[in-house]
């Protein structure tokens, strides 16, 4: 049985979640690498619909084992709330089947002042963070002056931390015209959170290391998504993490060599949140049509995300980048009753073509994407389960997507709806 890592291929927002929840029946353990609580994933299971933030999508399986690896920033208090609002939704999140790696790098009340401090001072187009401390928390990681899960257990280890962190924090803040920290409101509230999460802490390098030895089915679960991984995305329009399926290795505590089977995340068009370069975007009627019926919202932010035609040479960039070995195709019902569908398969850039999304900003925001045309369909695809339910016009889409973006389609999603999914090679059984 192979090891899965799930990515997304765009911009994020590409229903990763359902094709988690639809894979973690098959898991014996869910992990999370990267990112933080500015992920948003939707699940919807019997008619009930479940929003997850931080937490593995496994967790709302029983007998399912959720890791959040060491990769993720973790803000407490937004665990927390998680928790609680999964236990009134009748999931129960404990110990047993969530653990948390010791060396999780803290969010902080200051990493979401000074990220809300840097968008709201940017001068022209802003970021578009989610204003959650998520690329403040990753700066401090790096800069070793982070709090970490493991130093909520050590007063006096936690007390040089903070030394360090705020020594920093509040330099900036002086820059800002802001007053200091409350160190001592901080540490309050961070003996407070401590005992409501500390439980959760574990060696989770160890634990998935115990698993591959036994033989269990491991999902590895990204967020976002490779346009925006901070060194391939539309930089500086990104995130502050690695989104590329080699973090999933890094991000948790596990070789390499473990990570048998890619499995890219891809929406049958185009969406993006936020600020940055989009060559297919659409402002037009069609935009406004894709967006209404795909309700293109954010999970996290519930910002609108603007929407194009599906762009394959993006796409196939991010199948290389991150050896994705198979797609999830989802939302194909949202090009139901369209005449005529296009696919960005190139791009035009003063006079030269190109084949690939450059790494320059302002190429990126110059770029005029070259288009064919294929003929849509009248026919509802919604809820098809398998091949011979899609019109014929739409498997000519999906056929087409193949060839342009050199990777083969493993799962197509034809609604929300677990069930309503149609599998074309188990990536579990690579």
């Amino acid at each position: 049985m192979a090891n899965v890592v799930v990515v997304g291929s765009q911009w994020g927002d590409e229903g990763k979640g359902k094709i988690v929840d639809w894979l973690s029946k098959r898991a014996d353990v869910v992990v999370r690498f990267q990112g933080g609580h500015n992920a948003g994933h939707t699940l919807v299971i019997d008619g009930v619909t479940f929003k997850l933030s931080l937490l593995p999508s496994g967790i709302v399986r029983k007998s399912k084992k959720s890791l959040i690896g060491n990769g993720v920033v973790l803000d407490p208090w937004a665990l927390v709330d998680e928790i609680a609002r999964l236990k009134k939704q009748g999931i129960e999140v404990t110990p047993d089947n969530l653990q948390i790696a010791a060396n999780t790098t803290l969010i902080l009340p200051v990493h979401s002042e000074l990220d809300g401090l840097r968008e709201d001072a940017a001068k022209g187009a802003k970021i578009g963070t989610t204003r959650r401390g998520i690329g403040p928390a990753y700066e401090d990681k790096v800069g070793r002056r982070a709090v970490r899960l493991c130093d909520l257990e050590d007063d006096e280890g936690l007390s040089q931390r903070l030394d360090a962190l705020l020594g920093y924090h509040n330099a900036l803040r002086a820059g800002t015209g802001e007053a200091p920290v409350d160190r001592e409101k901080l540490v309050k509230d961070l003996k407070e959170i401590a005992p409501k999460v500390l439980p959760f802490m574990g060696p989770v390098w160890k634990t998935l290391d115990e698993m591959k030895r036994a033989g269990k089915r491991i999902l590895f679960e990204g967020a976002q998504g490779l346009m925006l991984d901070v060194d391939h995305g539309t930089y500086p329009y990104v995130t502050s993490s690695h989104t590329a399926a080699g973090q999933a290795a890094a991000g948790s505590g596990i070789g390499p060599g473990s990570l048998d089977y890619v499995l890219g995340i891809t929406k049958a068009y185009t969406t993006r949140v936020g600020e940055g370069p989009f060559p297919t975007e659409l402002t037009d009627e069609i935009g406004q049509k894709l967006g209404e019926r795909g309700h293109e919202f954010g999970t996290v932010t519930g910002r609108g995300r603007r929407c194009g035609w599906f762009d394959a040479v993006m796409v196939a960039q991010a199948v290389k980048i991150s050896g994705i070995q198979g797609i999830a195709l989802t939302k194909l019902d949202v090009l139901d009753g369209f005449d005529v569908i296009k696919v960005c398969v190139g791009y035009t850039l003063g006079g030269s073509t190109l084949d690939y999304f450059p790494a320059t900003s302002a190429k990126q925001k110059a770029l005029k994407p070259v288009y064919q045309e294929l003929p849509g369909w009248k026919e509802s695809t919604r809820g098809a389960r398998s091949w011979k339910e899609l019109p014929a016009n739409a498997v000519k889409y999906i056929r087409r997507i193949e060839e342009l973006i050199e990777a083969p389609i493993a799962m197509i999603s034809t609604s929300p709806e677990r069930e309503d999914t149609i599998l074309i090679h188990d990536p579990f059984q690579d």
